[in-house]
């Protein structure tokens, strides 16, 4: 999921240039509540950061157009129906981003549910009946309805907190074990190893983090598709997803492929990854619904 990749980035982006400031700084080493306090501000600024910026960056990133002003048949028509299904559920009409891309792709950000982007590939656009293109709208509107990226940033938040506390406090106790607690403080090579040793960490728990967030992420969807049935009926989006199906990448090494929205990757290791479950589990879940 685009939405998904474009936050995880940035996020990841923020902590990193804040992480090694707070590092030379030596705030955090001094007592467990100043590295508590200090774990939470940088792990909430990341995420918060993120969401700020997440229509800007979508925009920038993937190109296209902003859709102000429909000016032919099919740009009228999506105007009218995320327009139709924003006021069905209550929400302001979000911003219509579409980008030229053959991939069939969707995708919904924003800080909040009344200050929206749906991003739409041209791929989609082309590939996909009119009933099918309302179901995967309805679908995304659902996310911004459902608050998605407002939880995801809590929960990521979270879970920055937890890898950059852990991270430090190791670092601290190990260097202290072997260096010293009070040994050459502001020594520029203790700082540097403790640097190389808790960015290390922070990969490992952060790789460990982005497996709770996925696993986040694909039960949000299931929320997402029941939310969509509910605003076109469940035929609708059981079609869409059959022909989501039919464009999932097979073999691909875009890292990108995990975040598509028929993504469908077979390996165990490679769905602990996946921002969305498979088609047929979605579909299964759907079914299921009466």
């Amino acid at each position: 999921m685009i939405r998904i990749a474009f936050f995880i980035i940035t996020n990841l982006a923020v902590v990193c240039a804040l992480s090694l400031f707070l590092l030379f700084t030596h705030m955090s080493s001094h007592s467990i509540y100043v590295l508590v306090f200090s774990s939470m501000i940088l792990g909430f600024t990341g995420s918060i950061i993120s969401l700020l910026m997440s229509k800007w960056i979508a925009i920038n990133s993937m190109g296209g157009k902003i859709l102000k002003y429909p000016i032919n048949e099919i740009e009228k028509w999506l105007t009218n129906k995320i327009k139709q299904q924003s006021e069905l559920i209550g929400i302001k009409t979000p911003q219509i981003l579409i980008y030229d891309s053959n991939d069939v792709n969707a995708f919904a950000t924003g800080p909040n549910r009344n200050s929206s982007l749906i991003g739409l590939s041209t791929g989609l656009i082309k590939n996909m009946k009119s009933s099918e293109i309302e179901a995967v709208i309805a679908h995304e509107i659902s996310h911004i309805s459902n608050g998605d990226m407002v939880t995801m940033v809590l929960l990521q938040g979270i879970v920055n907190t937890f890898v950059i506390f852990i991270s430090r406090f190791i670092t601290h106790l190990v260097s202290g074990l072997i260096y010293g607690f009070n040994k050459s403080e502001n020594s520029t090579l203790i700082k540097v190893m403790s640097y190389i040793m808790c960015t290390t960490m922070e990969i490992i728990f952060g790789i460990l983090a982005t497996i709770i967030t996925m696993w986040f992420s694909r039960k949000r969807e299931f929320y997402a598709d029941e939310g969509s049935s509910k605003i076109v009926g469940k035929e609708k989006m059981i079609a869409a997803l059959i022909r989501l199906k039919k464009f999932v990448p097979q073999k691909s090494n875009n890292l990108m492929s995990a975040f598509y929205i028929n993504g469908d990757m077979k390996s165990i290791f490679s769905k602990l990854f996946m921002s969305h479950p498979s088609i047929e589990r979605r579909i299964s879940n759907l079914n299921k619904k009466k």
